[in-house]
């Protein structure tokens, strides 16, 4: 499902690049559960082990909903809400006509934007949906006091019970306990799945039924992932992706560039950055993940990709094959524009060949080196399967880079300090 081409970054074949012993180590580590961080590798299992009795009460409880509502208010921040908006952008598209609409909110503390969200929804059918393993998180924790007294003067007390779900730990913390006072619907963040791995769990599938989309293609593309990277070694294409990156940070390279060429694909890139910033930024190490989208941005960092800083930056692009709509250029009789030569060729071949110019002009003339990830279409079954390849490189690299790649110590420390000057009780 997904082909790792690694021709255009000027690495040997990989197992001349490095000890293939030591992935076979790794990837028993993983499996074995017996590195840094076991704890969290709940992940690891969970398309063939989810709890399905709670699945299937999460179909029913969000057909039940989504018969209430025009929009679902998803509210969280980080892997609470980045997942599920991946998946929904690049399953329905960025102009779904079909379904419950989402809209996110908790992901940021702009007064403006959640001022302006609070108008838009007064006179719209809508519920929320409100994901904190704790309920004490700052942006979500605020921004859910906002949208559950708006909800409530809408609608009153009643109703509101039956337009508002949380996703919480199971039998602790402030959200479970408020939800529980309230009678609000709740299902459950494992114990042992951080985050930015939750996607796959009612954190990201709950929102994701509510919009009607079909989980069980991504919960089982997911499993096909699971079952494909079985290898122990560099067959592995999550693990050729993982030492391929390692290789080239240890050559210099500082920042990778995750590239896509659909719109509907941008968000992935915004879970993609976490996941791997979030597991492998600490120790002083690791490669810094960035975002783009093609061509849209070669019209502002083309410049600079092509012709910048040099050795500082490789490119990891994703190529589709099928898109999920195609469309023809259609023939102008003026041609005033120049561009009858394009007539009856479709947008995706376009956009195709503009992958194939793009990478032959970074590789050999910008001397940037390109790893090519190849995916077959931009369906759910597809979003299951690149949602565990991911999980299952990031594992592998963070291991070979000697970090934890599964917790994330330094985030507590912006938190402390803005706890402090907030005047938070008992933070000094």
């Amino acid at each position: 499902m997904i082909n790792v081409d690694l021709s255009q970054t000027g690495l040997k074949a990989l197992d001349q690049e490095i000890d293939v012993t030591k992935v076979k180590q790794i990837h028993e580590m993983i499996f074995k559960k017996t590195g840094a961080g076991a704890d969290f590798l709940g992940w690891l299992d969970w398309p063939k082990t989810y709890d399905q009795k709670e699945y299937a009460l999460m179909k029913e409880v969000s057909r039940t909903l989504a018969k209430k509502i025009d929009y679902l208010v998803v509210i969280g921040i980080g892997g609470s809400y980045l997942g599920t908006r991946a998946a929904d952008e690049m399953i329905r598209g960025l102009h779904p006509v079909n379904g419950v609409n989402l809209i996110y909110a908790g992901n940021t503390i702009s007064s403006t934007f959640t001022a302006q969200l609070k108008e838009f929804l007064k006179d719209k059918k809508y519920g929320i949906c409100v994901v904190s393993k704790s309920g004490t998180t700052t942006e979500p924790g605020i921004a859910f006091r906002v949208f559950e007294q708006e909800l409530v003067t809408q609608v009153g007390e009643q109703k509101a019970k039956e337009l508002i779900i949380a996703v919480t730990d199971k039998s602790k913390g402030a959200l479970k306990q408020l939800a529980d006072n309230k009678g609000y619907q709740t299902f459950t963040i494992p114990d042992d799945i951080g985050g930015r791995f939750s996607v796959l769990t009612p954190v990201g599938i709950f929102p994701l039924m509510v919009a009607g989309i079909n989980t069980d293609e991504i919960m089982q593309g997911a499993l096909q992932a699971l079952n494909d990277l079985t290898a122990p070694d560099l067959t592995n294409s999550a693990y050729q992706y993982a030492v391929a990156r390692n290789l080239l940070l240890n050559q210099g390279y500082k920042t990778e560039a995750l590239v896509n060429y659909e719109m509907q694909m941008q968000m992935v890139g915004e879970w993609w950055k976490q996941l791997f910033g979030e597991s492998e930024g600490k120790d002083g190490k690791s490669l810094l993940p960035s975002a783009m989208i093609y061509s849209t941005d070669l019209h502002s960092l083309g410049q600079w990709v092509q012709e910048g800083s040099r050795g500082i930056m490789f490119e990891t692009v994703i190529k589709i094959a099928q898109p999920n709509v195609d469309l023809k250029i259609p023939t102008d009789a003026d041609n005033l524009d120049g561009l009858n030569y394009l007539k009856e060729k479709t947008f995706h071949e376009v956009n195709q060949t503009a992958l194939t110019g793009v990478v032959d002009a970074h590789v050999n003339n910008g001397k940037m080196p390109n790893i090519i990830l190849e995916f077959e279409k931009m369906d759910g079954f597809m979003f299951g399967y690149l949602v565990y390849w991911f999980e299952r490189a990031v594992a592998m690299s963070g291991y070979l880079l000697g970090v934890n790649p599964f917790n994330q110590p330094g985030v507590e420390i912006y938190k402390h300090n803005m706890f402090k000057l907030l005047g938070k009780p008992g933070v000094k």
